[in-house]
């Protein structure tokens, strides 16, 4: 796919990390709303916010197709495919240190000795050996760094990252990985530092995590977020303005970088310098030591936290929304259509908060309120009007410091 009506723009980069050598401390978004004191009274001003990025791993369920993928239902003996005759791995479901389930895959990294996942061997050869890992987090998630995936076992000589944004029920492929790109999949060769801007959501096969034989010391599979977002702003990603606007303009580049569900399809395993030798099938097999995938809850900039309920990952939503990525408005406050935050203007963008649609004036009384007559709250980039959590007695001016009081008469309202 390709973003003809994409900007040459300067940045392109969302990793709101604690590392400042990525971006200005401006650009944290970490507050949704700070409070203002007046003489006599106190105000919010509001402003967009998101949750900072962090491992991801730890919240996601993991689930193998076939579920039998696993070693050690049958005890089996391992080699290696650089000496065929060191057979010392051994793989045993029934015995604690013997045995290699799919959670090794999300331990601590740098575990000495090395804890990681391993698949049956390839003893149905010349059946494909094919797995399937999938990566579910329950919930919108927004990538912001590059995922690495840490390979104990030779990398695969086929595999295919793919995404869903609606939890499994469809798929679309990331990125395809391949010794040789055309035989495999029909396509050429490319890298991600290939893309241009106008390419940047292209999905590409890859050789350079296949090809070679030196796993014991190329470990590692990349899907190069980093390396996509750097065509917007280059090494030091300097200008956050340039990324935000693309990013509230952009349906299809939020799109890209966001997800539910991870699905690493594992189609054939390293086999070394020579073919694949059928009387030794026991050095053919996947292995996994680490998952390293970074980002953060999509929330649509109206919550700065996100934290397991009952089990399931949710944002802490702000700005009177609610739902699991604060995607739409509480009950009561209707009073304008529900919107996602904006990131502009920086540094603290528009909240574009959820205002309530009744408010009741004394006992019986009721005020009824569809739209404040200020018109500038219905646009995402107000320079003028205000933003209030209580239409009734304050309002905070967005773009200006100064603050007042609303009255009844500053509406259109009827009484009920």
């Amino acid at each position: 796919m390709h973003l003809t009506s994409l900007l040459p723009l300067q940045i392109l980069y969302v990793t709101l990390s604690l590392s400042a050598q990525h971006f200005p401390s401006w650009g944290h978004y970490d507050l949704c709303k700070t409070r203002i004191h007046w003489d006599k009274w106190m105000s919010w001003d509001y402003m967009a916010c998101q949750p900072e990025t962090t491992l991801l791993t730890r919240f996601l369920k993991i689930s193998l197709d076939p579920p039998n993928s696993t070693c050690g239902e049958t005890p089996e003996m391992y080699c290696t495919l650089e000496n065929p005759y060191m057979c010392n791995n051994e793989c045993d479901a029934h015995t604690p240190e013997l045995a290699h389930p799919p959670e090794l895959m999300l331990d601590d990294e740098g575990r000495i000795p090395t804890s990681f996942w391993q698949s049956v061997s390839w003893r149905s050869f010349p059946k494909p050996l094919l797995v399937n890992i999938t990566l579910s987090w329950g919930k919108s998630i927004e990538l912001t760094e590059d995922i690495i995936i840490t390979f104990e076992s030779g990398r695969p000589e086929q595999m295919v990252l793919e995404k869903s944004l609606d939890h499994g029920r469809s798929w679309q492929p990331y990125q395809f990985y391949a010794a040789d790109c055309l035989n495999s999949f029909g396509m050429e060769p490319r890298k991600a530092r290939d893309l241009r801007a106008t390419s940047v959501l292209d999905i590409i096969c890859t050789e350079e995590y296949s090809r070679g034989y030196v796993w014991k010391v190329d470990k590692m599979v990349r899907f190069e977020i980093q390396e996509r977002l750097a065509l917007f702003g280059g090494p030091r990603f300097g200008d956050m303005a340039s990324l935000y606007g693309q990013l509230d303009t952009t349906k299809e580049l939020r799109d890209f970088f966001t997800l539910t569900d991870l699905r690493l399809r594992l189609l054939r395993p390293a086999t070394g310098p020579t073919s694949v030798d059928p009387h030794n099938l026991s050095k053919y097999f996947y292995a996994i030591s680490n998952l390293d995938i970074r980002g953060r809850c999509k929330c649509n900039l109206h919550a700065n936290n996100c934290v397991m309920k009952k089990g399931k990952l949710s944002c802490e939503c702000e700005h009177n929304t609610t739902g699991p990525d604060c995607g739409r408005c509480k009950k009561g406050f209707h009073g304008r259509r529900w919107r996602a935050g904006s990131y502009l203007p920086i540094p603290k963008g528009t909240a574009n908060v959820c205002l309530p649609d009744t408010i009741t004036s004394g006992s019986d009384a009721k005020l009824i309120h569809p739209r404040p007559t200020v018109p500038s709250l219905d646009v995402a980039n107000p320079k003028q009007g205000g933003v209030c959590d209580n239409l009734l007695t304050r309002c905070s001016l967005v773009g200006q410091r100064n603050m007042r009081t609303f009255s009844p008469l500053n509406m259109q309202h009827h009484i009920v």
